[in-house]
């Protein structure tokens, strides 16, 4: 056998000097912040892949986050509280307050070059994003009482938010928007004000947007749904005014499994059903427990279906099956205005008093 020329060698040598570099991975650093230090100051430093482990203990600080793929992980009694005056960032004024005022947020996870539209309503919706924040984990945190959200995520890639209490937030517990495959699970979302704060959790993105078993209470909308397709499966609500709410166009949501019972005296007589389907299209409502929703005018519904007559959005095409009602004022009401009907009604078991103001048709049995 031949051993290798000289040239062939040198060419060896040459390649070997001349290679790029290989690409920098992904770290796998670990930082633990304690109860006398900042978990921002930790977040400025995280680099792609790292974790950071926050002690327990009470922080009184906003955090922003925009690097991809980091854990933030709350061990046990790691609350996160507002400071004493907040500091503006991203995520201020992405929604206001019943008094006008700009609120701000605990948890603040976005993108890069989020372009947004002027506030009308709830929040601020995006017109476009130079750049995805993405694999972003929070888990385990208690957050306290932020008078905007005390979670959000602007523009976001299958980011997870699991096993957290969220207590308080002004406007919203949770809120993903424009985002891509947010997935919220396993978290308590609870309000303990003498009126119910607004919206315990949000989903207005782009598409797979998941909340799943999560427990939510005292609050006026407990799942809002403004994303098609999303899914809203195995969560508890008690005590809210509203539970999940699918808005006007949006196409192709699922609530599944979920339970909605009970509904906190404090709340409005108008605002009084266990889920509605306002405009929404081809929504699947299946296998969900709906029980005890009860107002003092006794006209409170377990399923509410109506057109929008805002956006002119009518409620068609969604699925209702195998959903139970229990000793709720009405089980079902269905106001939908298309003739013939296309909304589908089959196995439904309900046992109030009422049903669909009176009819028995969108039931199987009592």
């Amino acid at each position: 056998m031949r051993s290798p020329s000289l040239v062939t060698l040198l060419l060896l040598v040459a390649h070997a000097i001349c290679a790029p570099a290989p690409k920098e991975q992904d770290t796998d650093h670990s930082e633990t912040v304690k109860a006398s230090q900042s978990i921002q100051h930790a977040i400025n430093k995280a680099k792609p892949g790292d974790k950071i482990i926050v002690e327990k203990g009470i922080y009184a600080e906003q955090l922003e986050i925009t690097t991809s793929d980091i854990t933030l992980i709350g061990k046990p009694g790691a609350i996160l509280m507002p400071p004493q005056n907040y500091t503006p960032n991203f995520c201020t004024g992405l929604n206001y307050d019943f008094s006008g005022a700009p609120t701000d947020a605990g948890i603040c996870v976005h993108g890069k070059g989020v372009k947004l539209a002027e506030f009308k309503q709830e929040h601020r919706k995006v017109e476009s994003v130079h750049e995805y924040i993405r694999n972003v984990q929070i888990t385990g945190f208690e957050v306290h009482s932020f008078s905007g959200m005390n979670i959000v995520l602007y523009a976001g890639i299958d980011c997870v938010f699991a096993n957290n209490k969220l207590v308080d937030g002004g406007q919203y517990g949770l809120l993903t928007v424009y985002s891509i495959n947010t997935l919220a699970k396993s978290n308590m979302v609870t309000s303990t004000t003498p009126f119910p704060n607004y919206i315990a959790m949000c989903m207005d993105d782009q598409s797979g947007a998941k909340f799943i078993g999560n427990d939510i209470s005292d609050y006026i909308i407990a799942l809002c749904t403004q994303t098609s397709g999303g899914l809203v499966k195995g969560n508890t609500v008690k005590s809210c005014c509203i539970g999940p709410f699918v808005d006007p166009g949006v196409n192709g949501a699922k609530l599944l499994k979920n339970t909605i019972t009970s509904r906190n005296p404090a709340c409005p007589d108008e605002a009084a059903a266990g889920i509605i389907l306002s405009g929404s299209i081809n929504t699947l409502v299946d296998r969900n427990t709906i029980q005890f929703i009860n107002s003092k005018d006794k006209k409170a519904v377990g399923l509410y279906l109506t057109d929008d007559n805002t956006t002119g959005s009518k409620v068609s095409g969604n699925t209702i099956e195998k959903n139970y009602f229990k000793e709720n004022d009405v089980d079902i009401v269905n106001n939908s205005t298309i003739k013939p009907d296309t909304n589908i009604f089959k196995g439904n078991i309900c046992k109030s008093a009422f049903t669909a103001a009176g009819s028995t048709s969108y039931c199987g049995r009592f």
